[in-house]
This record gives structure tokens, C-alpha cells and sequence, in this order.
């Protein structure tokens, strides 16, 4: 594979830590700032509404931008966000550095998936998007858990200097292992936001924003939840976030694979599943073992709707004759599915429901996900009937 794919990889690693470490390292935020945990979780809600509102922006604004150009451009973003939120010295300042680094998200991976394309022969191009997206099941898996540790030992600000730092090697990678590409075309809008008046897409947006909204319900408040509701120490929260980071790796493999036998089957399994482990997350939430198992499923099942989910928006904005567009949106939709859960969970933090209500919480908006997906199926006829395995 060519080097410069392990920029785009290394850029990926930054994106998936500064966007998920939150969840471990939320107690320090919130008494370095001198706020509750319901206040400290808008660090995550920011966030997620900073890749919603910078997804579709920075992808018209780039689109006629040369690449490479536009993808140095959006890891300074990154990189100037995660120093201002290591710097701030009041809480607002450290939201802003969250929006701000948010910016980048969406458009950083929809650039690099072109890019990573282009680098290769046609049949090896699902093969080099993959390898770019490892950076962020790989910060999931070590980035997370190091980063909690990190918080806990030293400072939760020394998380972000180090983020920041994965920042500029992402710029010098790119700077000196990405080739020069060529702009694409200007996005014709007026076209574009032909889509977002079709029902079907609307219904796949939809189980965008509440199905990933669900797991982000519960796992936003995971570290002040199994500290005070489970007696959990530092280390075993922070072998919780590597548990959450495996979830996370075989949920993406196995929403991918079956959602190429039956998409919405796999919807169907998965959206239900989840619901049913944050279930027994809240009821069996004072249980180590009970905790250590639903974080796990729940990162499975949570990550396997994400493949399935983005096919069926983009099969069904394709057939509304607006794939681009929605393919961005889509991705801050997910994000805002995220900034709605951390919000939810927060709300019942704060109404008085305990620490361990976000994972009730969190069911309900995984139900109301599969609901839209049963009337997104009921309106597809046969386009998605399942096909026979190998």
C-alpha cells in the first residue's frame, strides 16, 4: 500500500481519540472546571454539533480547493482546536476549541476516502479506504484507554497537547507522503438539496441521528457512572474504554459484512440488541461483570449499524439524484445523533434519575431508531430482500 496512506491513517488516529476520549476522562474535566458531570458531557455534545454544522460547510466551501491543499488546511483545524482546549482556562474557551477541532471531522474523512481511492488500482480501493479508517479503530482500541490513563495520572489537558501533537505529524505526513490532487467539481447545490425532500432519505437520517444517539447516551457518562454506581477504579475504568474499543473494531466487521446479505436485517438485529444490553446495563449496572459484557455488546452492536446506515442513505439519495451532499450530511448526522445522546444522558444525570439512567435512556432512542427503520423497510419493497450467503 502507499505511504501516504498511512498519513491519512495517522490523521484518522487523531480524529477517532480527541472525538471518544471524552468518555474517560470526563470526572477531570468536570473538576478542573468546577462543574458537574450533566455540564462537563456538553464537551462531548460540542463536539458532535461541530462536525453536524462543519461537515456540509467545509465540503461545498473545499470542493473546487486542490486536495492535499484542503486536507493540510483541515488537520490545522485539528491541530489549533485541541492547543486552544488544552489552553482554556475557563470551560466556554474549552468548548469553543471543541467545535473548532470538529470542523475538520467530516471533511476530513470524505477527502481522504477520495484520496485513498485514487492512490490504488480500482480493486484494491475498499482495501485502501479501510486501511485509513484503522486509524480510528486503532484509537479506540489503544488511543482511548492511554489517553483515560493519562487523565488520571497527570492532567486531562496533557491528553489534548498530545492530540494536538498527532495534529502536526499528521500535517507533516501529509505535507510529504500525500501526492498532489487535483480539485473535483463544484457541488451543484441547488441539485444536491433535491434529497432532503425525499421520505426515504429523511428515514435514513433519521435512524442515523437515533441509532448511534444510543450508545452515545450511556458511554459519554461510562467513567462517573462505574466509578460511583460500581465502585470501579481508574484502571478498571480505563480497561473498560479498551473493552469499548474492541466493541467498537468487531461491530464495524460485522455490520459490514452482514449488511451485504440483508441490510435491514442487520438493522433490524442490532438496533434491537442494543436496546436490549442497555437494558440490563441499568439494571445490572452495580455488577462489574455485567458492566464489562454490556460495553462491549453495546459498542458492537452500536458501531455494526454504521455500515448498513450510511449504505442505505447513499442507495437512496442516488436514487433522488443526490449522493454528495448527502453522503457529508450524513456523517453530521451521526454526529448529531451523538450531541443529542450525550444531551439525553445528561438530562436525566441532571433531573434527578441517577448515573446509570442514561442507559435506559439510551434503549428508548435505540427503539425509536428501530422504529424508523421498520417503516424505512416497509416502504422499500423488495430492494433490499436478503441474498443467500456463500
Amino acid at each position: 500500500m502507499p505511504a501516504a496512506l498511512f498519513a491519512l491513517a495517522i490523521g484518522a488516529f487523531g480524529i477517532g481519540l480527541t472525538e471518544f476520549v471524552i468518555a474517560g476522562i470526563l470526572p477531570q474535566i468536570a473538576s478542573d472546571f468546577g462543574v458537574d458531570i450533566p455540564t462537563a458531557g456538553l464537551m462531548a455534545t460540542t463536539y458532535a454539533l461541530g462536525v453536524f454544522v462543519g461537515a456540509p460547510i467545509l465540503t461545498v466551501l473545499g470542493a473546487k480547493i486542490p486536495r492535499k491543499t484542503m486536507l493540510i488546511g483541515l488537520a490545522l483545524i485539528f491541530t489549533l482546536g485541541n492547543v486552544l482546549t488544552a489552553l482554556a482556562p475557563t470551560f466556554p474557551i474549552a468548548l469553543a476549541g471543541r467545535i473548532l477541532t470538529a470542523f475538520n471531522h467530516g471533511a476530513f474523512f470524505g477527502i481522504g476516502s477520495i484520496i485513498a481511492a485514487s492512490l490504488v488500482a480500482k480493486d484494491r480501493q475498499a482495501s485502501a479506504i479501510a486501511l485509513m479508517f484503522s486509524g480510528l479503530t486503532l484509537a479506540n482500541l489503544f488511543g482511548v484507554p492511554a489517553g483515560t490513563w493519562l487523565a488520571q495520572v497527570y492532567d486531562w489537558r496533557l491528553v489534548f497537547w498530545l492530540i494536538a501533537g498527532i495534529g502536526l505529524v499528521t500535517i507533516l505526513s501529509v505535507t510529504l507522503l500525500v501526492p498532489r490532487i487535483d480539485a473535483g467539481k463544484a457541488i451543484a447545490l441547488k441539485e444536491e438539496l433535491h434529497a432532503f425532500v425525499d421520505p426515504q432519505v429523511l428515514l435514513a437520517m433519521g435512524i442515523t441521528i437515533f441509532g448511534p444517539a444510543a450508545f452515545f447516551t450511556s458511554i459519554t457518562y461510562i467513567a462517573p457512572m462505574m466509578a460511583e454506581e460500581a465502585g470501579f477504579s481508574d484502571p478498571a475504568i480505563a480497561w473498560l474504554m479498551v473493552l469499548f474499543g474492541l466493541g467498537l473494531a468487531v461491530g464495524y466487521w460485522v455490520g459490514g459484512r452482514f449488511a451485504d446479505r440483508s441490510l435491514f436485517g442487520t438493522l433490524f438485529v442490532t438496533l434491537a440488541a442494543q436496546a436490549a444490553v442497555l437494558i440490563v446495563f441499568w439494571l445490572g449496572v452495580g455488577n462489574g461483570v455485567v458492566a464489562y459484557v454490556s460495553v462491549f455488546l453495546m459498542a458492537a452492536f452500536g458501531f455494526a449499524t454504521v455500515s448498513p446506515i450510511q449504505k442505505l442513505v447513499m442507495d437512496r439519495a442516488s436514487r433522488a439524484g443526490a449522493p454528495t451532499m448527502a453522503a457529508s450530511v450524513n456523517i453530521g448526522m451521526f454526529n448529531l445523533g451523538n450531541a443529542i445522546g450525550a444531551w439525553a444522558g445528561g438530562a436525566t444525570i441532571a433531573a434527578g434519575f441517577g448515573l446509570a439512567s442514561p442507559n435506559w435512556a439510551g434503549a428508548i432512542l435505540s427503539l425509536v431508531a428501530l422504529g424508523l427503520a421498520a417503516v424505512a423497510w416497509a416502504g422499500s419493497h423488495d430492494e433490499y430482500a436478503a441474498v443467500p450467503a456463500e
